[in-house]
């Protein structure tokens, strides 16, 4: 994949340079009336060796299962499912956030399911990369590599944007090589669109194309404010409405993943929707944004600190909140046990709550996907005997490699297996194909992973 790599790199660079008209460096102007012109070279300069390439390829692994009449044709021993192998290669970006430790941030959708990750350098360097883990519901992943002389962007804090702050992004649209446009912001708290389970996006019209996923969105300080993530564009080009994680969301994860290898995510235990200006009549309130809170859960960190039914949670720590989505996203991406103070609104008036977030029912399945690509949608348990698959998730990668609940793990190819952070290590620095010592009922089996 590096030849190929550098081989589509030099082609496209020779075409450009072919195609490009010869225009001398006497006839662009530097300077009118002797004022110097504006330009973003010079912030670009320090800024895009942080923005890297990232090429990644695996194998796709699908099941089919064999009609009953075939399997009556064949006889008993016929296969129940028939698997399919597709190799896949795709291309992105990813954005370089600490230089020491050679931590990269991009998109889930990025890298799942590859089995080998290259990273391309600004300066030509190319480097196999580490999944340290990812977090599907907010499409954000931490790569690592091991390199010197790195560039990393500085994190600018992303709560204070506001529309109409000039944005530039910086990525790899459809593989040319990095490619930087810029625009404004154009909206945030973007939410709803479903392009992800936890939306709160920054909306921009920087030019985002295909490949961009994973690259930087920064300010004309040349700070990190968003990673590039979707598009709209039913052409599949750039048509001025591209969508970003804020940087402090992306921040709050990738901590979460560096501390504990996955996403701890909190809970607030509440249900709601977006506050409407017919719920905001009904309330006699002026406010016509914040989230509507319409039932708490037992016990919860909500129930805890006092919010109750008919609450209209309008900020989350003094930052103020759009709809009931931006909510849900904000509580999400912080870690379970942080403290959060909420500005809502109860028959009328102001009040402030301070409430210890809890702890995700999906923290088993998301800690399954970061041991595992093929484990996502399994919920992991340490038992006596080894990993217990307490749920499988119907149609998930868990359940594609033939996991059902009730087995336990006890081995990974020849290597005893007696606890998750065991699973964990035994699966570490293993490539390519995988064997799972199952135990389900009285019998022992091998599922493979791929």
């Amino acid at each position: 994949m590096k030849t190929k790599l550098s081989i589509l790199s030099a082609a496209l660079l020779s075409a450009t340079l072919t195609m490009a008209p010869a225009v001398s460096q006497a006839a662009i102007p530097l300077a009118v009336d002797g004022q110097e012109l504006p330009s973003l070279a010079p912030m670009l300069q320090k800024t895009t060796p942080a923005v890297v390439a990232v090429a990644v390829s695996g194998t796709h692994v699908s099941k089919q299962k064999v009609p009953d009449a075939f399997r009556y044709f064949f006889g008993p021993n016929a296969p129940r499912e028939q698997v399919q192998e597709r190799p896949f290669k795709g291309l992105g970006s990813g954005v370089i956030i600490d230089a020491e430790e050679g931590y990269i941030v991009t998109n889930n959708h990025v890298i799942e399911g590859a089995d080998e990750i290259l990273i391309g350098l600004h300066d030509g360097r190319e480097i196999e990369a580490k999944l340290i883990g990812a977090d599907a519901e907010s499409d954000i992943a931490l790569l690592q590599i091991k390199a010197k002389n790195l560039t990393a962007l500085k994190r600018a804090d992303s709560d204070e944007l506001q529309v109409g702050d000039f944005a530039v992004a910086i990525g790899n649209p459809f593989g040319l090589g990095q490619t930087v446009t810029s625009g404004i912001v154009s909206a945030m708290g973007r939410s709803g669109l479903g392009i992800e389970m936890l939306e709160n996006f920054i909306q921009t019209d920087a030019a985002i194309n295909s490949g961009n996923s994973g690259g930087a969105l920064v300010n004309l300080n040349g700070e990190l404010i968003g990673i590039n993530t979707a598009i709209v564009a039913p052409g599949g080009g750039n048509v001025g409405i591209g969508f970003a994680i804020p940087a402090n969301m992306a921040n709050n994860l990738v901590q979460q993943i560096i501390e504990h290898g996955e996403v701890r995510r909190g809970v607030l235990g509440v249900m709601g929707q977006d506050l409407t200006s017919e719920l905001a009549k009904g309330f006699g309130i002026e406010t016509q944004h914040g989230g509507f809170i319409n039932e708490v859960m037992p016990d919860s960190a909500a129930e805890k600190a006092g919010i109750k039914v008919g609450d209209i949670i309008v900020s989350v720590n003094g930052r103020s909140i759009k709809s009931f989505q931006e909510l849900r996203a904000k509580v999400a991406t912080m870690g379970a046990g942080s403290e959060v103070e909420f500005g809502l609104i109860r028959d009328g008036d102001k009040e402030t709550v301070t409430a210890v977030l809890g702890e995700s029912t999906q923290a088993a399945e998301a800690a399954a996907g970061a041991v595992h690509p093929m484990l996502q949608g399994a919920k992991l348990e340490s038992t006596k005997s080894g990993v217990e698959i307490t749920e499988v998730a119907q149609g998930s990668p868990a359940a594609m490699s033939g996991l059902i609940k009730g087995d336990v793990i006890v081995g990974v190819n020849r290597t005893k297996v007696k606890n998750l952070k065991a699973l964990k290590s035994a699966l570490e620095d293993q490539k390519g194909t995988v064997a799972l010592k199952i135990k389900r009922d009285s019998t022992s089996l091998y599922l493979i992973l791929r």
